[in-house]
């Protein structure tokens, strides 16, 4: 986002369970988890309430219920518009799917999804932020995944009904919504590792690189890209080792 806040707007349908009162509550506080970030300049402002549904072309950043049951192993979603030539977002409308069951619940439900730490993922996404590979998965007798650990608000699977971990950011969060959006002195005060990750003397692109900090327990991470470099940000002053992984070492045989 170019703009000093980035404005967004309520579909007033609300949804399963839920009133359109309680649905703007929860993603106010979602978004002020990550506007309280002392190092990210990043603000945001209320819009309204609109019929508008999440994914219409009308210049409205729009969150909003649907029933999408195909999508029956997909919690929420985010769409961009994003100007090219500036590398900025235009807009983003986020989805939840309605056929799961939500609460909004101060201490969770166990037997629903929390709406708020669906809402803190999805709003990183909104931010611009890509998904985290830290985080550990098995997989289920039904074929999905099970979530073991999970190091990052980021990480795409669902830490499961009940569970409302996901609405505290982690360091990796801080560190990527930080590095996107400095605030102060935030790029003298952290450091950078980057390096290139080779195997037989060929270059990997698509590694996991994660920098782990051996005092504070601080896991910051990130991908290497086409030529096998990767760049972590936004971290701060510490000794560190690095740990270079498959995208999704729960399939390696």
């Amino acid at each position: 986002w170019n703009a000093p806040r980035a404005r967004w707007y309520a579909n007033n349908g609300g949804g399963p369970g839920i009133t359109a009162s309680q649905f703007e509550s929860e993603l106010a506080q979602a978004f002020m988890t990550w506007e309280n970030v002392p190092t990210a300049s990043i603000a945001f402002e209320f819009g309204g309430f609109t019929s508008a549904s999440p994914f219409e072309d009308d210049d409205l950043s729009v969150f909003g219920f649907q029933s999408e049951p195909d999508m029956d192993r997909v919690l929420g979603a985010t769409s961009f518009i994003v100007d090219v030539f500036a590398g900025t977002i235009i807009e983003s409308d986020v989805f939840f799917n309605s056929i799961f069951p939500w609460s909004v619940a101060a201490g969770g439900d166990p037997n629903r999804f929390d709406l708020r730490s669906v809402a803190t993922h999805e709003i990183g996404h909104f931010l611009g932020l890509g998904h985290s590979a830290i985080g550990e998965t098995e997989l289920r007798p039904d074929g999905g995944r099970r979530v073991l650990g999970s190091g990052a608000v980021m990480f795409p699977i669902s830490l499961g009904r009940g569970v409302i971990a996901g609405r505290d950011l982690q360091p990796d969060d801080i560190a990527g919504v930080s590095d996107l959006y400095p605030d102060g002195d935030f790029r003298d005060e952290t450091g950078i590792i980057s390096g290139r990750v080779r195997l037989n003397n060929a270059g990997v692109k698509g590694a996991h690189v994660v920098a782990f900090n051996s005092q504070t327990g601080a896991l910051v991470g990130n991908f290497t890209v086409t030529d096998s470099s990767f760049r972590i940000a936004g971290l701060t002053p510490g000794p560190y080792v690095l740990r270079v992984e498959p995208i999704d070492d729960a399939d390696v045989k």
